[in-house]
C-alpha cells in the first residue's frame, strides 16, 4: 500500500464542495468590491459586488465586516485561477423566489423601498427579488409624478408570478381601493344630514370645492360657499385646507356641503332690519337694464328699480350708478318668504316745490309720493 503524500493527505483535510452547494464561510478580508471567506475549502471563496446585490452603489466594506460568518452559494469551485466563486444575492433570490411565491398563493401584503422610479412604474426588490409596480397600479387615481415615491417603504400585493420569465408584478392599487371602501364604510355609517364635520379641500375648481372627508369627498358648490356672493372658488380656497361643513344632502355615495349655517343666515333678522319705511345703505353690486342690486349685507341684495333712482327719467341704471357705489334708499317692500326686497332713492328725494297760483285761482295741489312710487312701478 502506497503511502499518501503531504499534499494528497493536505487535499484530504479539506471539505469537498460542489457548484450550486449552499456553504457557510467565514469573511477574512473586506474591500469596496468584493470580499474573501475561509469556506473550509483548499482555496478561499470570492464574493463580489455583482454577487452579493443588484445595488449598483453598495461599498461592501460598509455592510459585511471581518469576522462574521454568513451562508453562500458556490457558484463556481474553480474559476481557471484555482478561486471558488461564491454568490449571496443568487441564494438569497432562491429564497426570495419562494418568499414570493408564498406571498402570491396567500394574497400577502409585502412592504418594501421604492428602489427605482421609471417612466412607466416602480421597482422595489424583496430578498433580491425585483418587483415592478406599473403606473396604472401604484394608485387609483392618475398619478402625474412617481419621484415623490423614491426611497419610500409602500405596501403591495404581488398580482402576477411567474419566475421562468422573471416576471413579477406588484399592485398597489386593490389596496387603496379596499382601504377607502372601508373608510368609506364606517364614514356613512357615521354620518347624516345636518352633521357639522371637518375636512380637507382636495380639489378646487370653478364651481366648487371638492372636500376629503375622510372615506369620501363632497360637493361644495360655490351657491354654498358663504350667503354672500363668491366670485371665484380659487380665491376663496386652496387645495389643503381644512374646512368644518355642513352636510347639507347625502343621495347614494354623493354627500352635498355647505358653509351656510342658520347662525349665521343674514335674513334670520331681516324682518326688523328692512322692514317698509326703514332707510338703509347698501352696495352697488350689479346692474341690470330694468334696475340695480344693491348689497346690503352678505346674503341680503334689494332691487332698485330703475324707476326709483331718480325723480328725472333714466334710461338705464348705469347711466347714473356705477357697481361698488355706496347707495342710500327707504325699503318700500319687503318679501320675506321670497327673500325679495324693493329700494327707492326717489322715495327719500324732497316734493318739487308747487307754484301758488294767483289768488283768486289759488289752491293747495297736494303729492302723494307713496302713490307716485306705486303708479311708476306699474
Amino acid at each position: 500500500m502506497s503511502e499518501l503524500t503531504f499534499e494528497q493527505m493536505l487535499d484530504e483535510s479539506f471539505k469537498t464542495i460542489h457548484t450550486g452547494e449552499v456553504i457557510e464561510g467565514t469573511i477574512i478580508d473586506v474591500k469596496p468590491d468584493e470580499a474573501v471567506l475561509n469556506i473550509g475549502y483548499k482555496s478561499d471563496g470570492i464574493l463580489t459586488k455583482n454577487e452579493y446585490t443588484n445595488e449598483s452603489n453598495v461599498d461592501l466594506t460598509t455592510v459585511l465586516t471581518v469576522g462574521d460568518k454568513m451562508e453562500v452559494k458556490v457558484l463556481k469551485v474553480n474559476d481557471g485561477e484555482g478561486q471558488v466563486l461564491l454568490t449571496y444575492k443568487r441564494l438569497t433570490a432562491d429564497r426570495g423566489n419562494k418568499r414570493i411565491e408564498e406571498a402570491f398563493n396567500n394574497k400577502e401584503v409585502l412592504t418594501a423601498k421604492v428602489s427605482q422610479v421609471l417612466d412607466g412604474g416602480l421597482c422595489v426588490v424583496v430578498e433580491e427579488i425585483r418587483i415592478f409596480i406599473p403606473a396604472s397600479l401604484v394608485s387609483d387615481s392618475y398619478e402625474k409624478d412617481l419621484n415623490k415615491y423614491a426611497g419610500q417603504d409602500i405596501s403591495f400585493v404581488i398580482s402576477e408570478y411567474n419566475p421562468k420569465r422573471r416576471r413579477y408584478i406588484g399592485d398597489r392599487k386593490q389596496l387603496i381601493v379596499a382601504e377607502k371602501a372601508e373608510m368609506q364604510k364606517e364614514l356613512f355609517a357615521r354620518i347624516k344630514e345636518g352633521d357639522v364635520v371637518e375636512g380637507t379641500v382636495k380639489n378646487v375648481t370653478d364651481f366648487g370645492a371638492f372636500i376629503d372627508l375622510g372615506g369620501a369627498d363632497g360637493l361644495l358648490h360655490i351657491s354654498e360657499m358663504s350667503w354672500g356672493r363668491v366670485e371665484n372658488p380659487k380665491k376663496v380656497f386652496k387645495v389643503g385646507d381644512n374646512v368644518n361643513v355642513l352636510i347639507k344632502e347625502i343621495q347614494g355615495t354623493k354627500i352635498a356641503l355647505s358653509l351656510k349655517f342658520d347662525d349665521a343666515n343674514p335674513w334670520k333678522d331681516a324682518t326688523a332690519k328692512y322692514a317698509v319705511g326703514n332707510v338703509v345703505t347698501g352696495v352697488v353690486a350689479r346692474m341690470t337694464d330694468f334696475g340695480a342690486f344693491v348689497e346690503l349685507e352678505p346674503g341680503v341684495d334689494a332691487l332698485l328699480h330703475v324707476s326709483q333712482i331718480s325723480k328725472e327719467h333714466i334710461e338705464k341704471p348705469s347711466d347714473v350708478l356705477r357697481t361698488g357705489e355706496e347707495v342710500t334708499a327707504k325699503v318700500v317692500d319687503f318679501n320675506e318668504v321670497d327673500r325679495k326686497i324693493s329700494l327707492s332713492v326717489k322715495a327719500l328725494l324732497a316734493p318739487e316745490p308747487v307754484e301758488a297760483a294767483p289768488e283768486e285761482d289759488a289752491d293747495v295741489v297736494s303729492v302723494d309720493i307713496e302713490a307716485a312710487i306705486a303708479e311708476d312701478n306699474q
